[in-house]
């Protein structure tokens, strides 16, 4: 009898510690790296951060505009006809195409700092290349490889979006944006300079510098956190995050961190599943169109100058507004119209336009949110379009292309936002990657249209260009989500524990 209220006693003993156990084991405290992310919140770290991957930027920029302002001196030195130049920026384009959708799944599955850091040797090496190519054939192909190169720059803001705090995203990421123009102006201003005097070559040299100086800042900066923990890599992913909060003298969520396990990145297929496939097929027009509209802008921008095509609406020269045709226009032997100091002057005041509506585009993606903003800024872009077949004075061709270069800047600045947003952390890197090739595509057209079409019929030209942005601004509108306040998604798989 005492040896059965024995047993007794210890089973039930045995049974409140096994309770117990289970209520500790469901009271222990988890966190994920999004609320990580958010608990640490914004400081030094990001600012380093927002320096260090925006200054990519300004080494995109400076290889992408340098076609603008070396177009006219290759089209001289190898007596280019309009077509041959503008194969040079869609060829640049066709690698970026290319490239682009290899990089994003390399990315996905092997890190984003990794391709980021591949992608920056590339192109430095192919940019110094081509500063001797010895024909137009040459110099065609290093261009290529260059564009190669400069898709997987792209991995920098993927690097920043997924390291900042959901409240920032929408302020820091548009910010972003002065990185860009700064490259523009910075390319235009050594143009002027140093085409007349050392030559094309030098400049080409002098462009590729930025890229090779940032390589060594790339240290400084982890590979995200996101995606270490959806490779399995949780030491690596808590380590990052404790690093973060001890450099902004913040503090880590209490407990465990618990994320999704997938195995199974940067695949195609995936942006094909029935939750995202409508939303990818229209960012991918959106993305079309706005390369097609942006880089339109900045050839036909170059060509006004050039050729003085304003109110021109055939192949001829327009009297009326001349722009740049005074004393101090330059003229090669072989009767090329090169910039004038004055046409500089012109490009560096309408790419400037880049950052007017900047203050303007983050008020509109934090308040209206991202769709509703592109929509707008996409009909704007149409509007203007139009507005330059105006027969109007030099001053009021000025105003126009600055309108331009600001709207399509901004169209630019909330499509990477939403991209980068709305995509789970598994084909984050896939989905931009894609987008990004797919709008080569317009980038490749571009040329045609604004370098040769655009001799042929003015008008006709920029209502094509019109076209484009409107069936954009529908396609924004009806976008099935809206990025606004929503935390960045991880996937579906199962969860597992990580210490």
């Amino acid at each position: 009898m005492t040896e059965k209220k024995k047993e007794e006693i210890n089973g039930i003993a045995l049974e409140e510690i096994g309770t117990q156990g289970q209520e500790t084991k469901k009271e222990q405290k988890t966190f994920t790296v999004e609320e990580a992310v958010e608990t640490i919140g914004f400081g030094r770290f990001h600012i380093a951060l927002f320096l260090i991957m925006g200054s990519t930027g300004v080494a995109e920029a400076m290889e992408i505009m340098l076609i603008a302002v070396v177009g006219p001196v290759i089209r001289c030195e190898w007596q280019l006809g309009n077509w041959q130049v503008a194969l040079v920026t869609t060829m640049v384009f066709f690698g970026y195409m290319i490239s682009s959708v290899i990089f994003g799944v390399l990315a996905d599955r092997y890190g984003r700092w990794k391709i980021l850091f591949l992608s920056f040797i590339w192109g430095a090496y192919f940019s110094l290349l081509t500063s001797f190519s010895p024909s137009y054939i040459w110099f065609v192909f290093l261009r290529t490889m260059v564009g190669c190169g400069v898709s997987g720059h792209a991995q920098g803001l993927i690097i920043k979006t997924e390291f900042l705090p959901t409240k920032y995203r929408g302020y820091m990421l548009p910010l972003s944006q002065v990185f860009w123009l700064a490259g523009s102006l910075l390319i235009i201003g050594l143009a002027s300079v140093v085409n007349p005097t050392l030559g094309w070559r030098w400049l080409i040299r002098i462009a590729s510098l930025p890229g090779i100086i940032l390589l060594l800042a790339f240290k400084f900066i982890p590979e995200s956190a996101r995606y270490n923990v959806s490779s399995g890599n949780d030491k690596a992913a808590l380590a990052t995050l404790q690093w973060i909060a001890k450099m902004n003298r913040s503090v880590m969520p209490e407990g465990k961190l618990v994320e999704p396990v997938n195995e199974r990145r940067g695949r195609f297929k995936d942006l094909m599943d029935p939750k995202y496939l409508r939303t990818t097929l229209q960012i991918w027009i959106i993305w079309l169109g706005i390369s097609f509209a942006y880089y339109g802008v900045i050839l036909a921008s170059a060509e006004l100058l050039e050729k003085n095509l304003v109110c021109a609406t055939g192949g001829g020269r327009g009297e009326d507004a001349a722009i740049g045709n005074d004393a101090e226009e330059i003229r090669s032997p072989c009767l090329c119209h090169l910039f004038a100091p004055s046409d500089y002057q012109v490009m560096i005041i309408s790419t400037m336009g880049e950052i007017a509506l900047n203050p303007v585009n983050i008020l509109g993606i934090n308040l209206l949110g991202r769709r509703l903003s592109l929509t707008i800024t996409m009909g704007c872009t149409a509007l203007f379009f139009l507005l330059l077949n105006i027969c109007t004075s030099s001053s009021g061709l000025i105003g126009f292309l600055f309108m331009l270069r600001a709207l399509v800047s901004a169209n630019f600045n909330t499509i990477y936002i939403y991209t980068a947003e709305v995509y789970p952390t598994t084909m984050r890197a896939l989905g931009l990657g894609t987008s990004g090739s797919l709008c080569r595509i317009g980038a490749m057209v571009a040329p045609f249209i604004a370098q040769v079409l655009m001799n042929a019929s003015f008008l006709g030209a920029l209502c094509l260009f019109a076209s484009v942005c409107v069936i954009c601004a529908v396609s924004a509108f009806t976008l099935p989500i809206e990025t606004k306040g929503r935390a960045l998604q991880v996937g579906k798989p199962r969860r597992r524990e990580r210490d």
